[in-house]
């Protein structure tokens, strides 16, 4: 059974720096397309960022400049480098992930969500 597995998330400062990761684990399989989304509290969950499977990488505006998504394909692993934390970058922040298996057939998959507070 594959599973997405976020970490990293955690409590800063305003102006600090959070690494998120989202691992896939289970059955053979390769990664497509990969995003992080997050969701605050009271508010629609909503993309940060995509990474293709190319590496092609897109972001949303709030975010651009500050915000890096990377890729580790040895490692199944996907990267949200967020850096000049923001209060308003307080959410959890949840992996998503189009995975294709050793059948040919692809799905997609969400993480847990992992907690991100930046203080002021």
């Amino acid at each position: 059974q594959v599973q997405l597995v976020e970490s990293g998330g955690g409590l800063v400062q305003a102006g600090g720096t959070l690494r998120l990761s989202c691992t896939a684990s289970g059955s053979a399989f390769s990664i497509n397309v990969a995003d992080w989304y997050r969701q605050a509290p009271g508010k629609r969950r909503e993309l940060v960022a995509t990474i293709g499977s190319a590496g092609i990488t897109n972001y949303a505006d709030s975010v651009k400049g500050r915000f890096t998504i990377s890729r580790d394909n040895a490692k199944s692993t996907v990267y949200l480098q967020m850096n000049s934390l923001k209060p308003e970058d307080t959410a959890v922040y949840y992996c998503n992930a189009v995975l294709t298996m050793g059948t040919g057939r692809s799905y997609s998959y969400w993480g847990q969500g992992t907690q991100v507070t930046v203080s002021s």
